[in-house]
């Protein structure tokens, strides 16, 4: 009888010689080629959640395969741990942050050991501890010190009742989700980033990225949001200037027929200011700010708008054409004016509709048959004076021209893309760095006072300013420069700054006076392959590629690009919705890895189908993973019992099952290496494990040979090699037991010899007198007599040849026979 599967006993003891072995410890060696795998690091909400496992046994396997492969791999994790959740535990629950981030940190971090994933545990990175915020306020002073990092005036969430900022994600319906009072807009100082200054090169360098989704990338062109057109000035008598829209359809400009602004433009206040509209344009504005920005924008809404009393004057034709205000236009976006073509562009189509708007046609289409109301493409201007004719391409040209010439306009590119607002009225993040004096003014803090840490007794209190505004001893400081009273800046960072570069801190993660080490840092980077959901498409991978592209030009690193390959991988969903512990839908690993172990989980999400996809969980799934790994066990151990027997040696079948090895050994190869097509390579190895169990039939009724014993050996030993990247415990207990030595984990990885997967018997054509008339199967290199004797074997040709002569035989080696009779 051979040992049962106890994969319980099998994982610890594993995973313990893992450990103590050191086996996934790495250090940089520049006399070895590199492999950086990293998973997108968690929040540390807990026990995750079979969608975080998927992720991170993606990784695993990935980093596995490129250890075995003599790479030296580095595979980090850490925890994104600033945030709002731990902040909200503090006022909930009486809760420090601190202290609810590590107990959730330490309960993470017990599950992923417990999965046997393959982390240099050393290098763990965690981002609300002092030495790791210390280097992102670091940053931060790197940016400020280049006119990247600045303060101005910005629109927020604020709740009157708590009288404090909300983030977006404290606004739930309109609603303060800490007291139920309707959120509305005010405007305050707030940081920034100037990530605008790099939005050709985020979208040239796309071409220097390896593998990535289209989808990612078009989600950042999208973001980004280039557009080439021109900026026209449209005078507005009452304010005695010209106020300038940017347009991609010059082409269009007779057809505006009004002029829109954005709600919350600071223009709206001087235009307005004294009149009749005052009252009801802060009653719209009021309205207005409970829509989210995406509501406002969303092709196919509501439109909403109002007059403001004045007008404006059309450059090229002199027409004075009414000033409104519209809930779709943001002031952030563009110039936050739009000159309004309402026959050429849908919303303001349906904001001209609505308001009894006048509707002038411009551009005819080339095709004369579209009579849509609103034409949106390309065509001939008409009723547009001297252009009239002009095909639009041209009609933006000659616009444009004759703008330039008379100081009115001017060609231009704009981008979609905003600068980062980084402030974050909240006490759990980062502090920025920045002192302010009476007599000195703004002053950065020193670099060699980091950090700024967050003071440990804060008020949470609901209500009033933000807990480090509260805070006296954090605030109230002496000024660096003149030794004066002075206060502290009492924002913290969006906690996406800490997520932009904590990538480079892996790479030397002990370093004390600088955030990483050059050479560590030339070492490991790129990233070879960076792994994560989709919903990160664009924050944080365009956050995390500016900062990198911002040290490139500091020359604090030698790349511009921070991820050479990405995988997006697909959700786990759970009852058709994806898991998530807001919908109580989460299946935690603790109890599928007690109940069919570590191994099962990782086969079943790898099986379940290519990884990119989402996945529904099963408990039938996990079940089959289970009895598939108990089958695997029990072949593996009957090769490992096989007794030898005087017996001959079926020849034919072990070639047959050597060339299946090599084609098996192949498949996996290219399918982890290439396509991360776990499920394909687990179908392989189950393939194969059928043309073992068939083998072990023949060998039950006439026993093994010594010759079998050996092959059968090295077959499961490649098997077992095979699958160690998605069940490593099991297969590093299979291996020790078939008599390896060293740990399968540092174990070459399987060559196959391609002249060994070739077929070694070939189907051949048989003709009489040129036309085919069967086909036979015979050994590769069979020689003309042995062909011509098999095919005179066969019924088909047989009954061709009744009672005919042989005239002579045309052969062309392991293509075709063609016999001439008469």
């Amino acid at each position: 009888m051979t040992d049962n599967y106890e994969h319980s006993q099998i994982e610890a003891k594993w995973r313990d010689r893992w450990e103590r072995e050191k086996v996934f410890e790495v250090e940089t060696d520049p006399e070895r080629r590199k492999y950086y795998v990293l998973e997108m690091f968690p929040y540390p909400s807990g026990d995750p959640h079979m969608g975080h496992v998927k992720n991170y046994v993606i990784g695993d396997v990935v980093a596995r395969f490129f250890m075995r492969q003599g790479f030296q791999v580095l595979h980090p994790m850490g925890f994104d741990s600033f945030g709002l959740p731990a902040e909200n535990a503090a006022i909930q629950h009486g809760i420090h942050p601190s202290v609810w981030t590590h107990e959730k940190i330490s309960r993470m971090r017990e599950v992923l050991k417990h999965l046997g994933i393959s982390y240099d545990w050393r290098r763990e990175v965690i981002t609300c501890e002092p030495e790791y915020y210390r280097f992102t306020q670091w940053l931060f002073l790197q940016l400020y010190h280049n006119d990247l990092a600045y303060k101005r005036e910005g629109n927020v969430n604020w709740c009157p009742s708590c009288a404090t900022v909300l983030a977006n994600e404290q606004v739930v319906d309109g609603m303060c989700e800490r007291c139920g009072s309707e959120v509305t807009k005010k405007t305050l100082n707030q940081w920034y980033f100037r990530i605008t200054q790099y939005a050709e090169s985020l979208l040239e360098d796309m071409n220097m990225l390896g593998k990535w989704p289209e989808r990612v990338l078009t989600m950042q062109r999208n973001w980004i949001g280039k557009s080439e057109g021109a900026q026209i000035q449209f005078f507005v008598p009452v304010l005695n200037r010209s106020i300038t829209v940017f347009t991609t359809r010059p082409d269009t400009i007779f057809g505006a027929t009004f002029f829109l602004l954005a709600p919350e433009h600071p223009l709206v206040d001087e235009i307005i200011a004294g009149t009749s509209y005052e009252k009801k344009v802060r009653s719209f504005r009021k309205r207005i700010s409970r829509k989210s920005e995406i509501e406002r924008i969303t092709e196919g809404g509501e439109v909403e708008g109002m007059y403001i009393g004045k007008e404006a004057v059309n450059p090229l034709t002199g027409e004075s054409i009414p000033i409104w205000i519209a809930d779709y236009i943001i002031y952030e976006y563009g110039t936050g004016a739009v000159m309004a073509v309402p026959a050429h562009d849908e919303r303001d189509c349906r904001f001209a509709k609505r308001f009894n708007l006048p509707i002038r046609e411009v551009i005819k289409s080339h095709d004369e048959e579209k009579t849509e109301e609103c034409f949106a493409g390309e065509g001939i201007m008409i009723n547009s004076g001297q252009y009239n004719g002009l095909p639009s391409s041209k009609g933006k040209k000659s616009i444009i021209s004759f703008l330039e010439q008379r100081g009115l306009g001017k060609s231009s590119v704009s981008y979609r893309l905003r600068d980062w607002l980084i402030s974050r009225q909240r006490y759990w993040g980062a502090p920025i760095p920045i002192i302010y004096c009476d007599s000195c003014g703004e002053i950065p803090v020193p670099e060699n006072d980091l950090p700024v840490l967050l003071p440990q007794e804060v008020d949470f209190s609901p209500g009033g300013p933000s807990p480090l505004a509260r805070s006296e001893s954090f605030t109230h400081i002496s000024c660096p420069v003149c030794g004066g009273r002075a206060i502290r800046e009492t924002d913290t960072m969006d906690t996406f700054v800490c997520s932009s570069w904590y990538f480079l801190r892996y790479c030397s993660p002990w370093t004390e006076d600088k955030p990483f080490h050059r050479a560590d840092v030339d070492y490991w980077m790129p990233v070879d392959q960076y792994i994560g959901g989709v919903e990160h498409a664009i924050l944080h991978l365009m956050y995390a590629r500016f900062f990198t592209k911002v040290l490139y030009d500091l020359d604090f690193v030698g790349f511009r690009e921070p991820f050479t390959n990405l995988f997006a991988q697909g959700m786990v969903n759970k009852d058709g919705a994806k898991m998530s512990k807001s919908r109580g839908n989460t299946v935690s690993p603790r109890e599928i890895v007690e109940s069919f172990g570590v191994d099962t989980v990782r086969v079943f999400i790898l099986f379940a189908g290519p990884p990119e996809l989402d996945m529904e969980w099963s408990e039938r799934g996990v079940e089959g993973a289970y009895r598939f790994l108990n089958r695997f066990w029990r072949a593996i151990m009957q090769i490992v019992d096989l007794e030898v027997h005087d017996v001959f040696t079926d020849e034919k079948r072990l070639m047959e099952l050597e060339r299946d090895m090599h084609r098996t050994i192949a498949k996996v190869d290219r399918d982890i290496r290439e396509r991360f097509h776990f499920n394909t390579a687990i179908s392989a190895i189950m393939e194969s494990l059928n043309q073992l169990n068939d083998y072990f039939r023949v060998l039950n009724e006439k026993g093994s040979s010594a010759e079998e014993r050996s092959f059968l050996i090295r077959y499961a030993r490649s098997l077992v090699s095979l699958f160690n990247p998605i069940a490593p415990h099991i297969s590093e207990e299979l291996w020790e037991r078939l008599g390896g030595e060293e740990l399968l984990a540092q174990h070459p990885w399987p060559s196959f010899d391609r002249e060994k997967m070739i077929e070694d018997q070939v189907e051949l054509v048989i003709q009489i007198n040129g036309k085919v008339r069967s086909r036979i199967s015979v050994t590769r290199g069979a020689s003309e007599d042995h062909v011509l004797e098999a095919s005179l074997r066969d019924e088909k040709v047989c009954n061709w040849l009744d009672g005919k002569q042989i005239a002579k035989k045309i052969f062309v080696p392991d293509k075709l026979l063609n016999i001439v009779v008469k």
